[in-house]
């Protein structure tokens, strides 16, 4: 039996587990009560938070204690902390069902993360697609704050501190960091030249900590239990439980959370197996930026960062998408080319240009139009891109088209050779 649901989904199966009621009943704010009483420091909450070894879990793996460090709490002026639940990625949707069956989790430990840095209000930007989980978190918040756990001098503490939810509006940009500050400061999401980095001009100017909402929500059960239990949950460089978003061909498609170390063969199996009697042909482990990878090298990993780049690709956020045999995989890129080529931003030149290229090639491929000079093309397009962008995003646009050609050429070449797919008739 595979442990599951030790953190952030611990709630999930619970009837109102969204409630106020129901979280505090189950230990909720009981940590928050003792960092306002002072029975434990900043200092000694990053710490813990280092011992946990909890890595960031939108994608990026920072670890989360060593971010955090960053802030000077004592400065002057404002600080702000943010949490990033704009998930756009296809493939990617576990961190909305933390906010739909357990928002008050985060909510504490947006709360915790505020103090530690000596933030004066955090913000929750969400997809904007998210109704419903905007809808609960946003009474999450108003709950907490009518108990008197949120605003002026909490508890009589001293300390100020409020919480606020900023609905998105679908773009997938946003989801980079910079963009997301310029999005809530009301301008056009477009991200920042880096440095200055935002623990030092973020939001409004002022240091700012932004964190993605699995890791979040992850900190009241650290503290709870102590960084030592959430780590020994994980393997070594990565403590703790990870939620997996699992979709694609398989039975039973939805959220696990699972040790970090599981065997992906057992993420499978939770997942009800490969459907309708197939065999598993392709997996995409991190969401559709990371790399593919063929059944072979799936099901020999194991699901934790260092396992995932020994077989060759990324953890990321924990998108799994799975590909049974009948995939037709120029067809599968055709459709990541054209999200990324929808999806850039247009400030970066071979971001803007380099997406909508690749997309068209892969489609005059996908046609049967494609040309014996078009994987060089491809390639030759990839390099172009690849580390010549502001963010993020260009490079993500690179890694299908690479590993698709790497792990399944043989298909891109019957399209070019013959006109159509392995799985046409000839």
């Amino acid at each position: 039996m595979i442990p599951q649901n030790e953190c952030c989904y611990r709630l999930n199966h619970l009837e109102n587990s969204w409630d106020i009621e129901t979280y505090m009943a189950n230990g909720g704010y009981a940590v928050w009560k003792q960092v306002l009483a002072g029975e434990i420091t900043p200092q000694e909450i990053i710490e813990e938070v280092k011992a946990s070894g909890i890595r960031g879990r939108g994608g990026a793996g920072f670890p989360t204690g060593l971010k955090w460090s960053f802030m000077n709490r004592n400065a002057p002026g404002p600080k702000y902390i943010l949490c990033n639940s704009d998930e756009g990625e296809p493939g990617t949707f576990k961190d909305r069902d933390i906010i739909r069956y357990n928002p008050h989790q985060l909510v504490e430990g947006m709360m915790i993360a505020g103090y530690v840095i000596g933030a004066c209000a955090g913000y929750n930007y969400i997809r904007g697609e998210f109704w419903e989980p905007y809808k609960r978190f946003d009474n999450a918040i108003n709950q907490a704050r009518e108990l008197g756990l949120l605003g002026k001098n909490i508890l009589g503490s001293g300390f100020d501190f409020d919480l606020y939810t900023h609905l998105g509006a679908g773009a997938y940009i946003c989801g980079e960091e910079t963009s997301l500050i310029e999005s809530l400061e009301g301008k056009k999401g477009l991200p920042r030249f880096k440095p200055p980095f935002p623990a030092s001009y973020g939001l409004y100017g002022k240091p700012t900590t932004i964190n993605n909402t699995e890791t979040l929500a992850s900190i009241p059960m650290i503290l709870a239990k102590g960084g030592e239990w959430f780590n020994d949950l994980g393997v070594q460089n990565a403590g703790g439980t990870k939620c997996y978003a699992v979709s694609g061909h398989v039975n039973n498609p939805g959220n696990f959370e699972v040790r970090m170390g599981t065997p992906f063969k057992d993420l499978l199996e939770l997942a009800g197996g490969v459907w309708k009697g197939r065999k598993l042909k392709a997996v995409i482990p991190g969401g559709a930026s990371t790399a593919v990878l063929p059944a072979d090298k799936a099901m020999a990993m194991n699901m934790d960062y260092d396992s995932i780049a020994k077989a060759g690709s990324f953890l990321g956020a924990g998108s799994v998408i799975i590909m049974d045999e009948t995939t037709d995989m120029v067809k599968v890129l055709e459709r990541l080319s054209w999200f990324y080529h929808e999806e850039s931003c247009g400030q970066c030149t071979p971001c803007r240009e380099g997406t909508g290229w690749m997309y068209r090639v892969v489609h005059r491929i996908a046609q049967g139009k494609g040309r014996p000079e078009d994987l060089e093309l491809l390639k030759g397009t990839t390099g172009k891109i690849m580390g010549h962008v502001i963010c993020g995003l260009g490079d993500a646009a690179t890694i299908p088209v690479s590993s698709f050609i790497e792990q399944f050429e043989n298909e891109f070449l019957h399209y070019i050779e013959h006109g159509c797919s392995i799985f046409d008739k000839q």
